[in-house]
């Protein structure tokens, strides 16, 4: 949970939302046009071991790819949220909802 936490506070920091809506228009452009991203899954798939190491005390172990897939796109979502609406408080809550969803 605190690594997910980690996370969040990093990747949403005010600072870094410039980068967050670049990652948004290479997606939206991989989308568009597949042909000029031909490894686009690797944005995605990449990063299932680090995640899964990160947060090694909810995945199911060794080539968990389904617990970093739905903690990545809780995220995403997340970020998608609040570099479109600017609510910080309601995403941080959700957030907050899911790390507990997490516990066991």
């Amino acid at each position: 949970e605190e690594h997910l936490r980690g996370i969040w506070a990093w990747i949403s920091a005010p600072e870094r939302a410039p980068y967050v809506r670049l990652i948004f228009e290479v997606h939206a452009d991989g989308l568009a046009r597949p042909e000029n991203h031909p490894d686009r899954a690797e944005a995605v798939t990449g990063w299932f071991d680090t995640l899964g190491a990160a947060l090694r005390g909810v995945t199911t172990g060794p080539g968990d790819t389904v617990t970093p897939t739905l903690v990545m796109a809780v995220v995403r979502g997340l970020l998608f949220d609040l570099t479109t609406t600017g609510d910080r408080h309601r995403t941080d809550l959700a957030l907050d909802r899911f790390c507990a969803l997490l516990r066991p």
